[in-house]
């Protein structure tokens, strides 16, 4: 298995680890309902220097990310970044992924663990543009600082006036004495905070600020098992279970990121405007179980009549209430907010409400 920078501090701790991606990795710490409070309560780190990047540089760089993305780069400023996804030009999804306008001709792709060399591959058969394009996956580390604590934790560490960059905004500079670190207002927990990118071997020295600078913030590290609930209870996709290579990014409620502006051709273009604009025959939900149930991927999602309708992607006990929650794919006329459906939870169906997605 491949080690992060902080892999022997993780080990150190007492983490549970495991392989994920390749890598050997913390899965929980003090457990992952205490670890899913505190992100919620009050900041916790993640490393996600397992994430794959990729630089895409030069005069062509705008025009290829154009052709292999669904949402707009032209819209990105320098030091903007966007939600978005490779399709594979069969309407399913290659990644979903960040795409940082790091200068003019500068792109920062951050991609998941577990498909960087996929990507990778995918990205170079379709460059005819001729890009630029650099795999810089194994010289940069990243440490996700999350919770409502957060920010202010992290502007003890750095001159960079944090509260001025917006969401899905970020700036470069010093952090901890560290020069050339991204502060990048983004995260998959949806409480708040910022991503660090650094090279790896300042990852020790970053560590161990942050924690000194933490212990008045109640900042804890925190497992691959939290940062699943905590995606999970807002709703945000998971690639290799709620997204892949056969759902449509139309299907996975992904239209806000799949932009038909003029001029923009990209691949699968014509295939997801049509599904845009004639409908699709699957939606993927969020639900809420309404009786005790954990809802688990694979699962049969039935109607009340017992007909299957769909299955569960994703699902857990949602930490702090243990109410079951869960997202799956559903017949679009069950996709409605609100509507009841029910998981088939062996010889039980357990009634459940669908979310807002």
């Amino acid at each position: 298995m491949k080690s992060t920078p902080f892999t022997n501090i993780h080990i150190g701790l007492g983490a549970k680890m495991h392989e994920f991606a390749g890598y050997n990795m913390p899965i929980e710490y003090s457990g992952i309902i205490d670890e899913h409070l505190t992100v919620r309560n009050a900041a916790g780190v993640f490393d996600v220097s397992h994430m794959g990047e990729i630089w895409v540089k030069g005069s062509n760089a705008l025009p290829f990310l154009q052709k292999v993305t669904s949402n707009d780069v032209s819209k990105l400023a320098v030091g903007k970044a966007q939600y978005s996804c490779l399709p594979n030009g069969k309407g399913g999804i290659v990644d979903d992924i960040l795409v940082y306008r790091y200068e003019t001709e500068k792109y920062l792709l951050v991609v998941n663990a577990s498909n960087v060399e996929k990507d990778w591959n995918w990205l170079n058969t379709n460059n005819t543009e001729n890009a630029e394009l650099e795999n810089a996956s194994d010289w940069m580390a990243q440490l996700a600082i999350q919770g409502p604590k957060a920010t202010t934790l992290l502007q003890q560490l750095t001159t960079v006036n944090l509260s001025e960059i917006p969401y899905y905004s970020f700036a470069t500079g010093i952090f901890a004495d560290v020069p050339d670190v991204i502060l990048s207002n983004t995260g998959y927990t949806g409480a708040g905070g910022f991503e660090l990118y650094f090279y790896p071997e300042h990852g020790e020295k970053i560590w161990n600020a942050l924690f000194e600078a933490g212990k008045d913030f109640g900042l804890k590290p925190i497992g691959l098992g939290a940062r699943d609930t905590l995606r999970l209870e807002k709703g945000f996709c998971l690639y290799g279970n709620d997204i892949d290579d056969t759902t449509s990014p139309i299907e996975a409620g992904l239209g806000w990121i799949t932009k038909f502006a003029e001029g923009k051709d990209f691949i699968d273009r014509n295939l997801l405007e049509k599904q845009k604009n004639e409908g699709v025959a699957q939606k993927l939900v969020s639900f809420e179980l309404t009786e005790r149930g954990i809802p688990r991927h694979g699962y049969d999602i039935v109607n009340a009549s017992g007909s299957k309708i769909g299955h569960v992607t994703s699902g857990t006990i949602l930490p702090g209430t243990k109410k079951g929650i869960g997202m799956g794919y559903v017949q679009t006329a069950f996709a409605k907010p609100g509507s009841e459906i029910f998981i088939q939870i062996r010889d039980k169906k357990i009634p459940a409400k669908v979310g807002g997605k």
